[in-house]
């Protein structure tokens, strides 16, 4: 089934996001990951695509493995180090697979990376033109409530992701943030220019206090006072810190349903006991 009319159809969707292993001899260990997550029945499960394709087989397995578990599966797909005969053969492969739902997405440029040619996508807008010409995707791309790395401001950005839309995206992932004001101000800014498709907003629960360092680094999230006092007063328990990351997460998801948003999808970092707990502290309220 389409993401798109998932998101039509329901009142409130839950997704999860999975990862596949680096070595083929762990590719088990995540198919039960998988197996697991499916039990708290998301709305639809992504799975990620490693750097320059270095995990193409193995995100067709687990997407694959999430279809057999009755999910609808979202494949991610980057594009920047990749030939575009290399992107036309994964695409092909997906739609073989029965795979519906691409999120396209340009990836990170490596350090002094340089395009060799005209036969490499430099923008995810090209990525996104590209899979809508080899067959009747669901395309989704991503988003950024605090402003892409690589923009100089704001307006830029938006104007960015506004040309992505444009070329045919359907829905938008966001990039984890912690502030929800954070997310208000740019839902209002997208819905100025044009931006209309929806946005499921992403919520990464950060459940110890290492993975806040590093989840901060790489994204460049504005963390509230709130947020920080949390992480002081329990990142040195890991059992404090795993509960407090669980409980903010479902409790933003909470005020953000208060405010009129409907779609989330949990950065759950294959950990499905993470992801149970927080569609258990919510159950009630996504289905009232």
């Amino acid at each position: 089934m389409k993401i798109k009319e998932i998101i039509a159809n329901r009142k409130t969707t839950v997704s999860f996001e999975v990862f596949p292993p680096k070595q083929w001899d762990k590719i088990e260990k995540t198919k039960a990951v998988v197996d697991e997550m499916a039990k708290s029945k998301p709305a639809f499960m992504s799975v990620t695509y490693g750097a320059a394709g270095t995990t193409s087989g193995f995100t067709s397995e687990i997407a694959r493995e999430i279809m057999e578990q009755g999910i609808t599966p979202l494949a991610h797909l980057t594009c920047l180090t990749s030939t575009r005969e290399k992107i036309r053969s994964v695409v092909n492969g997906m739609a073989a697979d029965g795979v519906e739902n691409i999120l396209a997405l340009r990836g990170d440029i490596p350090e002094g990376f340089e395009f060799p040619d005209d036969q490499y996508y430099e923008h995810a807008y090209q990525l996104i033109e590209e899979i809508h010409s080899l067959g009747d995707f669901c395309v989704g791309g991503a988003c950024y409530p605090e402003v892409h790395p690589e923009s100089p401001n704001r307006v830029e950005d938006i104007a960015h992701l506004k040309e992505k839309v444009d070329c045919g995206l359907d829905f938008l992932t966001s990039q984890m943030f912690f502030d929800n004001n954070v997310f208000y101000n740019f839902r209002e800014l997208c819905a100025v220019k044009g931006i209309d498709v929806p946005i499921v907003a992403g919520i990464m629960p950060i459940v110890t206090a290492s993975t806040l360092n590093r989840t901060v680094k790489l994204s460049g999230c504005s963390l509230p006072v709130k947020f920080e006092k949390i992480v002081e007063r329990f990142g040195d328990d890991n059992d404090a810190m795993k509960q407090a990351g669980i409980i903010y997460a479902s409790e933003q998801i909470i005020d953000l349903m208060a405010n009129g948003v409907n779609n989330f999808h949990i950065y759950s970092m294959n950990k499905p006991d993470v992801a149970a707990r927080i569609v258990d502290c919510i159950s009630e309220i996504i289905d009232g």
